[in-house]
């Protein structure tokens, strides 16, 4: 799909990710990134950092193919779906993921 702009991706991306649990998944995985990020920094072991996206990914990816039953969208937008990453893990966080789910009509 060619979308015009992260805001019309945004949409797409929560179709993606329909199911809890994927985006269950979806938050430890990006959890993980912090936890390697902290590690990293605590340890001055800087091969650490290569573990948070090989770990964010690879929790993510399996959620796709096995839970949720679709291809990741960082496959064809890497960029924006990172960017989406990010923000759906800050409204898990902050309890506002189903209010967003509402707005775009995918609760």
């Amino acid at each position: 799909m060619n979308f015009k702009s992260y805001e019309e991706f945004w949409p797409f991306y929560l179709t993606q990710h329909s199911k809890p649990s994927t985006r269950a998944w979806h938050f430890v995985g990006t959890s993980f990134v912090f936890i390697f990020i902290l590690l990293t920094l605590y340890t001055q072991n800087y091969w650490l950092l290569i573990l948070a996206p090989v770990t964010a990914y690879a929790l993510a990816w399996i959620s796709h193919f096995f839970i949720e039953g679709n291809k990741p969208a960082t496959f064809g937008h890497p960029v924006w779906s990172l960017r989406a990453d990010f923000r759906m893990y800050r409204l898990i966080l902050l309890g506002k993921l189903k209010q967003e789910l509402e707005k775009t009509d995918h609760a």
